[in-house]
């Protein structure tokens, strides 16, 4: 036997591999209930606070998904143990999913098409130890580094800028680090980053943590050896990166036009912050939460943008949550071949499957049915408008946590209802997706053809 498969780590491994989905799905639960408990514990909330058991889980569900949603003031509600533990959970679930996900890439790549990886040029059909373990080193070099870095630059920006204490400003530095690369989006203020909404020596920073974070660790890993050799690029880093582009450029160019004028967003701010915010906003809803304007004075049709942005999300394989990028832009390569009358689907001179198509049209209605039922549930558990609720649905299975408000204002039924979008939104697309793929096998028979009339 391997002597990789006795260690704890080999084992683990071994689990994941074994029953990718199963495995995914019961090792975060386990966390989230371990948080449950653990913030429910006198210590974790501050003198004169309470914390009920809905409360509880709520928020260790919102930082295991990494999303940010929260019912009660994470500054002003939890003390510092159980802010600890906030932070923990979003650490565990950030470098979890990507390290779960990297990993099933690496497994999908072996056993569909027993040639060469997203992560590596070795031709086995099995996954190695060393090789998971070098997967995963290699998302904890790329975790410590950027959150570091980050942290060291907000810290700078707080201590010398705002006159804060080291100490306070070296928190917020580290937790806001933490936060932004895990596409988390908890913050220490009620008003999230709106103060510091004209600050390019904090948005920039945090921007970057979330880019980083979101775009998933295959194409880090392919830029790191390919960086400036386009022509290199996998389909997948290429429909990743310039998607992912052409998605913050018009998400900006959508917010900015759509609220330039509205005295209680970018209104009230200098023209150059209203370009500042208007980018941010773009950037932090693929996935992480933060907001610097007010997000319920928006109007409807940012609302519905940002719907949009988050719905997609961000990377395969990364911190960020959604549909996946690949996934959307497979389907619009799909629609382009219908269009064209081609009998198949190509993207950068290369033939897609026709067992991803299927996959990606699989998950896509699925999250979209995910969507529309956490939206009725929601209806009927509150009196909010449409807009609002359909945003707050969004903003759960996206994993992205911003809100219009209406989250504190829910009871234990659509408290309930958005827990459940927020675990299925954060595990569903990859446990789903990495089920059909192991799934796939040939058919022994065919039976005759026959059409169904479309449209």
């Amino acid at each position: 036997m391997d002597r990789g498969a006795r260690t704890p780590a080999g084992r683990a491994i071994d689990l994941l591999l074994a029953n990718p989905a199963r495995s995914v799905l019961t090792g975060f639960a386990a966390f989230i209930t371990l948080g449950t408990l653990l913030l429910r514990l006198p210590i974790a909330h501050e003198e004169g606070q309470s914390t009920d058991l809905i409360t509880a889980l709520f928020t260790a569900t919102s930082a295991t998904c990494v999303t940010g949603l929260v019912t009660v003031d994470t500054a002003t509600h939890w003390s510092a143990f159980g802010e600890g533990v906030i932070l923990a959970l979003i650490q565990v679930g950030g470098f979890g999913v990507m390290s779960a996900a990297s990993l099933l890439v690496l497994l999908l790549g072996r056993r569909l098409t027993g040639a060469t990886s997203i992560l590596s040029q070795a031709e086995s059909r099995a996954v190695e130890h060393e090789e998971a373990r070098f997967v995963l080193r290699g998302i904890a070099r790329v975790t410590l580094l950027v959150q570091g870095v980050v942290a060291i630059a907000l810290f700078l920006r707080f201590w010398l800028g705002y006159d804060m204490p080291v100490g306070q400003a070296a928190y917020h530095g580290f937790f806001h680090s933490l936060s932004a690369f895990n596409n988390a989006g908890f913050g220490l203020r009620a008003d999230s980053i709106t103060p510091w909404a004209q600050d390019p020596l904090i948005n920039l920073p945090l921007m970057a943590a979330v880019m980083i974070g979101g775009i998933g660790f295959p194409v880090l890993w392919g830029l790191r050896r390919h960086l400036f050799r386009v022509g290199r690029w996998s389909v997948h880093m290429l429909v990743t990166v310039w998607v992912s582009v052409f998605l913050w450029v018009a998400g900006a160019l959508a917010f900015a036009v759509f609220e330039w004028t509205n005295p209680k967003t970018l209104g009230a701010l200098s023209p150059g912050g209203r370009v500042m915010a208007s980018a941010f906003q773009s950037v932090v809803a693929r996935t992480a939460g933060f907001n610097s304007v007010s997000i319920g004075d928006l109007h409807p049709e940012t609302l519905l943008t940002l719907d949009a942005l988050m719905f997609v999300g961000g990377g395969s394989a990364g911190t960020a949550g959604g549909l996946k990028v690949g996934t959307f832009a497979l389907l619009g390569f799909v629609i382009w071949a219908e269009l064209r009358g081609e009998p198949t689907v190509h993207a950068f001179h290369r033939r897609l499957p026709s067992a991803t198509i299927r996959q990606a049209l699989t998950v896509a209605l699925l999250s979209v049915g995910g969507v529309a039922t956490g939206t009725a549930g929601l209806l009927i558990a509150t009196d909010a408008e449409l807009d609002a609720v359909l945003f707050e649905a969004v903003s759960a299975f996206a994993t992205v946590g911003m809100s219009t408000g209406l989250t504190p204002e829910l009871g234990v039924g659509g408290q309930l209802i958005v827990i459940g979008l927020m675990f299925f939104g954060r595990l569903g697309p990859i446990t789903l997706g990495a089920a059909l793929a192991l799934r796939n096998r040939p058919r022994r028979y065919e039976v005759p053809e026959e059409r169904v009339l479309v449209g």
